[in-house]
This record gives structure tokens, C-alpha cells and sequence, in this order.
């Protein structure tokens, strides 16, 4: 197991922005993708982006083009959302795995974001 620390999140007007950070504090030789999912009231959670170790990326549709993510080093991400809207309120989570999916990895404790009108 990775232990996960994250930071940022809080609350924001619509059209405002926030930066998301993701650090592994262990066994980071272990970690391949590196991702951030999110899960609103309600709903399940669900993708919003990941980055591998070959620097290969993947965005849900719903944030394309207005989150970026970042991979600092190996045991470190980032996630910058632009253009926040209030259907991105959720709590946000960090993911590591080694590659066999993000079920079988590493969970941060989730941090929550709140976009208002």
C-alpha cells in the first residue's frame, strides 16, 4: 500500500480556480499511473484524470480542456482546475497503482471541492 497525502481544495465561485496536490510517502517505487477521481453526492466516483509513467494522459470528457494534470516526479501530482463549475463539486480522491488498474492501488482520504454560483 501507498500512503497518500493531498492538499488543496476548498470552495470556489464559478469560472474560479484551484489546484489540487497529491504526494506518495511510501513505497514509491511501486507506483506506474498516477490519477485523480472524484465522487459527488449521489453518484459514484468516476475518473477525471490520469497521468502514467510514460507520461500518457487521460481526461474525462467533462473536464477536457479546463483541468490539467501534472506529474512532478514519481510520487507526486497536481491537478489544476480551470473554469470551475458546480457540477464539479465533489470530493476529490488520488490514485496510484502499478499499472493493474485503479481498484487493485492506492487511495488518498479525499479532499472536497465546492464550486457555487
Amino acid at each position: 500500500q501507498v500512503q497518500l497525502v493531498e492538499s488543496g481544495g476548498g470552495w470556489v465561485q464559478a469560472g474560479g480556480s484551484l489546484r489540487l496536490s497529491c504526494e506518495a510517502t511510501t513505497n514509491i517505487f511501486t507506483i506506474k499511473t498516477m490519477g485523480w477521481y472524484r465522487q459527488a453526492p449521489g453518484k459514484q466516483r468516476e475518473l477525471v484524470a490520469t497521468v502514467t509513467g510514460a507520461d500518457e494522459i487521460k481526461y474525462a470528457d467533462a473536464v477536457k480542456d479546463r483541468f490539467a494534470i501534472f506529474r512532478i516526479n514519481r510520487g507526486r501530482v497536481s491537478l489544476t482546475m480551470n473554469n470551475l463549475r458546480p457540477d464539479d463539486t465533489a470530493v476529490y480522491y488520488c490514485n496510484v497503482h502499478g499499472g493493474s488498474g485503479p481498484e487493485s492501488g492506492s487511495w488518498g482520504p479525499g479532499t472536497q471541492v465546492t464550486v457555487s454560483l
